[in-house]
């Protein structure tokens, strides 16, 4: 199924584009046994995108003008037995078809709750907030290319408590090894399983995240504080890089290294330049990487301001940079989508319920991304033309 010329046989409702809508769901729920269950999914994510404020059974059935429909809506998020997993594979399967991604962008979403009673929660220290927050933890799997991303995947943390109602084989898992299953996932889904892996989780200690993707055999790009540890292996630059040192203060080392770069700046789009300079250093424990830091464009040998692991192969320090930055469009596409679109609204005890949820959420975005992406013709090769550039291009150098 292609998104081109989709079919519109019902009138858009307070902008929902229906031919992406109607065939975005056929694919999704195509592997529903019975009628039912396919036409509440369809109303679900119709409700999502569609219905005022928070994005509850009862608003979602309140949009479709079909009050009596609450019940039953709640009861196919979080009763009703379908597999949220078959869904969010077709769903990965067709944004890569359709908008071919760049990169798997790994990000954190801290979402507060007032209670104790809703799935996963606890009490967590976040430091955007300086204090301890009871809340839910989860990691969530964007697809990202060039001025887009879209959400694929989940894990939602549990934190070593016991949860009622859990699928066979789920336990709590270490944040690391959380982050990286969801990625592993994702890429089982599409055919192209090793994706490199964008992520930019302060929050985690990066030789242990390293290390998880590492072992789920990722190649990765992971930011990193100027004040982390590391050890040069790098005979670019002598001995002056010996010892355990600051990766800011060991890029400064690297300075003469540098080399001018641009890029697209993965939020507005405005050509941006900069000094771009990369050295090979090793980890306590996970092995040996290319430190990459990135300068403004003033030409100062002063520190780097930002700082990245990677362990990409084959790919210039220009190419790097532009997936390392994508974290960016990620963080934007969330705050202008995801929570619009009712992606931390679910409330409930169920953790298949969240799931659930959770991915219809995921699907709702989907339908914004593939509107908003403007696809007028197929582009050389068999790609699709997004904003007048194919999907998912490479990089320049």
């Amino acid at each position: 199924m292609g998104f081109e010329g989709v079919r519109a046989e019902r009138p858009a409702e307070q902008g929902v584009p229906e031919g992406v809508v109607d065939e975005l769901c056929e694919e999704l729920f195509a592997g529903f046994r019975r009628r039912d269950q396919r036409l509440r999914g369809e109303q679900y994510l119709r409700g999502l995108l569609t219905a005022r404020g928070r994005k509850s059974a009862r608003n979602i059935a309140a949009s479709a003008g079909d009050g009596a429909s609450e019940q039953s809506l709640h009861h196919f998020v979080s009763v009703s037995p379908w597999d949220w997993t078959q869904v969010r594979a077709a769903l990965a399967r067709c944004v890569e078809r359709e908008l071919g991604p760049r990169c798997w962008v790994v990000r954190s979403v801290v979402i507060p709750k007032a209670g104790r009673h809703s799935v996963g929660v606890a009490r967590r220290f976040v430091p955007s907030a300086g204090h301890l927050v009871n809340s839910q933890e989860a990691y969530g799997v964007w697809a990202a290319g060039d001025g887009w991303s879209t959400p694929v995947n989940w894990r939602l943390r549990l934190a070593g408590r016991r949860v009622g109602g859990l699928p066979r084989g789920v336990t709590g898992a270490a944040a690391p090894e959380c982050a990286a299953g969801a990625v592993r996932e994702a890429g089982e889904w599409t055919d192209t399983p090793r994706r490199p892996v964008v992520a930019d989780l302060p929050d985690l200690e990066p030789s242990a995240l390293v290390r998880a993707l590492r072992g789920a055999r990722l190649p990765f790009v992971v930011a990193v504080p100027d004040a982390v540890p590391v050890a040069a292996v790098d005979p670019a630059l002598g001995r002056g890089g010996a010892g355990p040192l600051p990766a800011g203060r060991l890029l400064r080392l690297a300075g003469p290294l540098r080399k001018p770069v641009t890029w697209a700046d993965p939020v507005t789009g405005r050509t941006r330049a900069g000094l771009v300079a990369g050295v090979r250093v090793a980890l306590p424990g996970a092995g040996t990487a290319l430190l990459l830091g990135l300068w403004d464009g003033s030409g100062a040998l002063g520190g780097p301001v930002r700082c990245w692991l990677t362990g990409v192969p084959g790919r210039p320090w220009g190419e790097l940079l532009r997936l390392a930055l994508l974290p960016g469009r990620v963080a934007a596409d969330f705050a202008a989508t995801s929570v619009d679109v009712g992606l931390v609204d679910f409330e409930g005890r169920s953790y298949a319920g969240w799931h659930r949820h959770t991915t219809l959420a995921s699907a709702a975005q989907a339908v914004r991304t593939l509107t908003a992406a403007g696809r007028t013709a197929p582009a050389p090769g068999g790609g699709v033309l997004v904003s007048g550039a194919p999907a998912g291009g490479g990089a320049g150098r």
